[in-house]
Formats: structure tokens, sequence, C-alpha cells
């Protein structure tokens, strides 16, 4: 078993753009024109592939690119016992003036899980580890789980289910607490929490329009996303990586919130027990770097200062001045370099081609190199 741990100067978030065969394949599967074990096959074929061309670049961390996935969040929560979906009509979640189509996904039962697909898919991914190479597994947080079901939307209906807030957050911990344990089981030492929740809360008008609360309510819910989160870390083994991902949005290049860190900088950097943060840094949405200055302990933070949305390669010697900034409020041996979302949350992807998205991560090389050596 490799003992590589996350993050490493040069990373990335997780998703990779599918290749045509992989959609062509996928559109086939829903269309009834081939079978489950022929998707998988072709699954199977471009996640090798995929692999292959990541160590040839000569990262470190191996991900499936989430290939075996619709979307970044929603396919998890489908393994879930008593969650259910369909295929939305017109859309869902606005994208700076697009409708993201993603499935309608609904509760109609308490939740529970055994025997997540994940956990095979990731026993596939572990077998290609090798000396230099560890396998990282992507899943939506604890909390963006509890918020998906618990905000203005959804929420009469998860209290029809559980009958309190409570009582969900008290089952969605269990549920997670034996994911973890069934990946872990399974090899998986390195976990990543992606969070779009903290995405939304620093827009003060989207965070109360998104959970139906505000005031000193949408403060209380704020703690409940990171104790949630961190009742999680306490039940994981001790020594497995756990690290998050926080975005604004990345959904066909466009994103569905805007505000600096700097509202949720004392919860989310000071309090939450991750090993590392992700962070989306790619542009003035995103603010300054002072809030980096709450985080705690000796967690790490991956800039992610270069963008996924757009095919342009940004100025090395801009972000290198970016990245020294930021040393400015968090030690510089704290820090590594990252694109600031993945290239395809979903499984449309971002408006780019994939040579162009393999110069965008040989360029994070090239910039972590230079700055903290090879």
């Amino acid at each position: 078993m490799s003992l590589l741990q996350t993050p490493f100067r040069y990373d990335y978030v997780g998703s990779f753009l599918r290749p045509e065969r992989l959609k062509k394949a996928r559109a086939d599967f829903e269309s009834g024109m081939i079978t489950p074990s022929q998707l998988k096959e072709v699954e199977d074929e471009c996640i090798l592939d995929l692999v292959s061309k990541i160590k040839d670049l000569g990262y470190h961390v191996i991900t499936d690119g989430e290939f075996r996935r619709s979307t970044w969040h929603l396919d998890f929560m489908w393994g879930f016992n008593g969650i259910e979906h369909k295929k939305t009509l017109d859309g869902n979640t606005t994208f700076d003036g697009e409708a993201a189509m993603i499935d309608d996904t609904y509760m109609i039962s308490k939740i529970s899980v055994k025997e997540h697909p994940f956990v095979e898919h990731f026993k596939f991914l572990k077998a290609l580890e090798d000396e230099n190479t560890i396998a990282k597994q992507t899943i939506p947080s604890p909390g963006q789980f509890y918020a998906y079901f618990t905000g203005a939307e959804l929420l009469t209906t998860t209290l029809d289910i559980y009958g309190t807030e409570e009582a969900f957050a008290d089952d969605v911990v269990k549920a997670y607490s034996e994911f973890v344990d069934e990946i872990y089981a399974a090899g998986c030492r390195n976990l990543q929490f992606d969070d779009c929740v903290w995405g939304g809360m620093v827009n003060p008008k989207l965070a109360v329009a998104l959970t139906g609360r505000s005031g000193q309510q949408l403060e209380e819910y704020k703690k409940l996303i990171l104790d949630l989160n961190n009742r999680v870390v306490a039940l994981a083994p001790t020594d497995l990586i756990i690290n998050t991902h926080v975005c604004r949005g990345n959904y066909h290049s466009t994103f569905f919130s805007s505000g600096a860190y700097d509202g949720v900088a004392d919860l989310l950097f000071g309090e939450e027990h991750v090993n590392t943060y992700y962070l989306e840094y790619d542009d003035e949405r995103s603010g300054g770097f002072a809030p980096l200055s709450k985080v705690s302990g000796d967690k790490k933070v991956v800039l992610g200062l270069i963008t996924t949305k757009t095919p342009a390669l940004e100025n090395k010697k801009a972000v290198i001045a970016r990245i020294h900034e930021a040393a400015k409020y968090i030690p510089l041996d704290r820090l590594c370099l990252s694109p600031q979302c993945g290239f395809a949350s979903c499984e449309i992807g971002n408006k780019l081609t994939e040579e162009e998205q393999w110069d965008k991560l040989r360029l994070v090389k090239e910039i972590a190199e230079e700055v903290w050596g090879k």
C-alpha cells in the first residue's frame, strides 16, 4: 500500500473531462443500446488511460476522474438507501444564467448505506497505485449532503420523514461513518470532502435564499454544517487523511456564487478538523488572501490559482506573485498549487479541450517546481 499523503505541491481537485467515447457509451446505455457491463468496460478503459496520462505527467495523486459519475455529488447520494432521482425537465440550480441539467434528487425514506457502489469503484483505482502515486477518493461532504436535503426547497420533505433536523443530522453522520469504514477497508487513505456549502455561504443573499434561514438561525445552521463534518472526521480511522475542497460552483464553465472567504473564515478555516483546504482563487470572485491567516494549527492550503473554466493559460510570473502574496498570511511551506476546481464537475464538462486540460496541469507542475523545487 502506498504511504504517500495528499496534498502535493502540484495537485488537482479530482474530475477530468470525459472522453467522447465515454460520453457516447453513457448515452447508449441510457437509451438501452448497451448493457451495464459494456458501459463498465468503456469506463474501465477510459480510467486506465486517464491514470496513465496522470502518471506520465509526473503527478503523485491518481483519481478515476469521476468517470463513473454524472455529477460530482448526486451520484454519491444515489448510493444511499432512501434517496431516489429522475431526469430533470427544466434544469435546477442556475449557474450564472445557465440552468444545470442534472437529475432531480429527493428523499423517500430514512437514509442508510451498505456496500456503496463507490467502494467498488475505488478498488479498481486502488489497484493502479504504484510507489510514486496514491489514490484519492472524492465525495460530497457530510455538510453538503445535509444542506442539500435541509435547504429551502427540500426541508419540508425531510421533516415529514424525520420529524426533526437533529434526527436527520444523526443519520447523516451514521451513514457517512459507515461509508468511510467501507472505503477505508478497501484501502483508501486519502479522502476529499467536496463542499459547495461554504461557497454559497460567502454570499450573504444567496445563503439566505438557499437555506431559507437568516440572522441567528443562519449562523446556527453554519455551525451545524461544520459540526457534521467534524463529527464524521472524529469517527474516521486516525490514519485516514481527510481534506476538503471549497468552490463557488463549476458547471459548464459557469458559477453560482461570488464572495470572499472573510465571512466564513473563523468557522471554516479555524474550526474544521480537516488536514488541507483546496480553495478556489482563480479570479476576483474569491476575494483576497487575508482570510488564510485564520487557518489554524498546521493545516495546509492548496491554492486554486489556475482556472479550469477557460483554456487560456495563466501568466506564470503573475501566479508566482500571487503565491507569495498568500504566503504573507500562511507560511509558504504550508501552501501548494492546483486548479481552482475539477475540469468536469458534471458530465457536460467545462469549455476547453482535453489537450488544453493537460496544458493546465503542466503549467501547475512547472510553477510549483519553480516555487518549491523538484
